[in-house]
């Protein structure tokens, strides 16, 4: 077996196989910013089947997002209770949602693709690849460079968790 595929092993039931150090970064997470941008990938198997290369241009954020958050703003004034539509959840997964906070955060880059890394009883992690359209690097590359003139592919629905979110309607 390939290395990726002992990785995709361990990450198939990661509480159960990681153990103690699960827990650890789960902790460790929590204390960080929401949104923080990693050295390299949590998931390096899962990272690289999703498209990213260890090489400049290529950058990957982890986004933390509270669950049960999904539903209407709280309003301000009364309303009939017939017409209230509070409960009512968007058709969105927490995955496409991480995306596009992370890219409004880094306005020069675009969101190839994303991942889960954890989840606990408050939260979840989810890393995202992102790819800077004005790099050099990234411009030379006949293979990605396709990404140069794309913006916005988290907010238009065009990554991967978008358009399994915009299935399931």
């Amino acid at each position: 077996m390939s290395m990726y595929k002992y990785i995709r092993n361990v990450w198939k039931q990661p509480k159960k196989n990681l153990g103690e150090l699960w827990q650890k970064r789960l902790i460790e997470w929590k204390k960080e910013p929401t949104t923080i941008r990693v050295a390299r990938p949590t998931r390096l198997d899962k990272a690289r089947s999703l498209g990213y290369k260890a090489k400049p241009g290529f950058i990957i954020v982890r986004q933390r997002l509270i669950r049960q958050k999904r539903q209407r703003p709280k309003f301000a004034s009364g309303r009939r209770s017939k017409h209230m539509r509070r409960k009512k959840v968007l058709n969105m997964s927490y995955q496409w949602i991480a995306e596009q906070r992370v890219e409004r955060k880094y306005v020069n880059c675009t969101a190839l693709n994303s991942y889960y890394v954890g989840e606990d009883g408050g939260y979840y992690w989810y890393e995202i690849i992102l790819v800077d359209r004005d790099h050099p690097a990234i411009k030379a590359d006949k293979n990605i460079n396709w990404i140069c003139s794309k913006k916005g592919r988290a907010e238009r629905g065009l990554t991967s968790a978008a358009r399994k979110s915009q299935l399931k309607q």
